[in-house]
């Protein structure tokens, strides 16, 4: 069974950092992209940030890129976003998902994930 667990959210300041977590279990590693995705209240779900986990294959955002920077733990099967320069926008329920690692490139990891995490709530404060 797949599980997605991510964790590490909770309140700063503008300008402050936070590191998320997702703890990964159930599937093979290497064979699967991990993504991070938002959600702020009362708007759609953005794509934030997808790591390959076999090769290290990163990809951002725009709003993001320069500030989160996503890596991978694949012995322990953890990808953590490591969140910088934090801002009022960025506040939202985080979450983790996985996809295929396969056709990433240009806009492909945006979409295509099979399964979700419970989120992670982050809240910035001006």
């Amino acid at each position: 069974e797949v599980q997605l667990q991510a964790s590490g959210g909770g309140l700063v300041q503008a300008g402050g950092s936070l590191r998320l977590s997702c703890a990964a279990s159930g599937f093979t590693f290497d064979d699967y992209a991990i993504g991070w995705f938002r959600q702020a209240p009362g708007k759609e779900r953005e794509a934030v940030s997808c790591i390959k986990s076999s090769d290290g294959s990163t990809y951002y955002a725009d709003s993001v890129k320069g500030r989160f920077t996503i890596s991978s733990d694949n012995a322990k099967k953890q990808v953590y976003l490591q969140m910088n320069s934090l801002n009022p926008e960025d506040t939202a329920v985080y979450y983790c998902a996985i996809r295929w690692a396969d056709s990433l490139y240009g806009s492909g990891w945006l979409t295509g994930y099979d399964y979700w995490g419970q989120g992670t709530l982050v809240t910035v404060s001006s």
